[in-house]
């Protein structure tokens, strides 16, 4: 039994790529009549839509289709969700991946986040959802429309060039997900500013996620490690309050947030 909740998914402002073709979508899951509903939401976006059925289908898919997002079930018969992510990664290709998950544990969560996953979903989902979540991505990632007023942003050694989708610490190019990218653009918007959880997930996310705010403890320990790794750390902990981006001096102490701690 396919483990969704129907409904329809109408389309809001269609999304489409800088030269006018459609947005490409790849729908990897192995149960037929999950795989068929999601194709067709998909197609009434006006997205062009492909599906696999397991884990080398959809390698060879990504390999010749070239999808602008994917969505990608952690569970298939032969190579589990992660293992592609890190295959195509492997490559170079960073194109958002959206997991379906049927365990909504935070082992789950963080293992697929931390590969590099830009977001999740949990079975039973509805079609409502992954259409939201999937426009998300599509419109924090390079495969959207670009905003010609894009702008660079300077905290300390850190910059960040909206338009270009690059950060750079102290001459170090630092590649992130789109998902990260965005987290980093709010901090950087609010600098020296106290973001609590329900900012962030209303701000970066624009989706409710039904209260469960340790997605943004799982991205904030992420990102934290790529941007903060080696160097004076500039992501602070405000524990019971929020987070904050600031050039680290000694009024405000770097804390672990829960997260890392639960994890060292």
């Amino acid at each position: 039994m396919s483990r969704f909740v129907g409904g329809s998914a109408a389309p809001n402002q269609r999304l489409h790529k800088p030269d006018g073709t459609m947005i490409r979508a790849l729908v990897v899951d192995d149960e037929p009549a999950l795989r068929e509903l999601l194709s067709l939401a998909l197609r009434y976006e006006g997205w062009d839509a492909r599906t696999a059925e397991d884990g080398h289908g959809a390698l060879a898919l990504i390999r010749d289709f070239h999808p602008d997002v994917i969505v990608l079930d952690v569970m298939l018969p032969d190579i589990n969700g992660l293992q592609i992510l890190r295959r195509i990664q492997a490559d170079g290709n960073t194109t958002p991946v959206l997991f379906l998950t049927a365990n909504d544990s935070l082992e789950d969560r963080i293992a697929g986040l931390t590969q590099g996953g830009d977001d999740y979903v949990t079975k039973p989902f509805s079609l409502e959802e992954v259409v939201a979540r999937l426009r998300g991505l599509i419109r924090r990632s390079t495969h959207a429309v670009p905003d010609s007023s894009g702008s660079s942003l300077t905290v300390g050694e850190l910059s960040l060039d909206e338009g270009a989708r690059e950060v750079i610490r102290a001459g170090d190019r630092i590649v992130l997900t789109c998902t990260e990218f965005d987290l980093l653009l709010y901090f950087m918007q609010n600098p020296k500013r106290v973001l609590t959880k329900t900012q962030i997930l209303e701000h970066v996310w624009g989706f409710d996620f039904g209260g469960r705010s340790s997605i943004v403890e799982i991205y904030v320990s992420y990102l934290r490690k790529k941007i903060d790794a080696g160097r004076e750390p500039m992501i602070h902990t405000l524990r019971g309050v929020g987070y904050m981006l600031k050039v680290n001096d000694k009024q405000v102490p770097a804390e672990a947030d829960d997260l890392d701690a639960a994890q060292s």
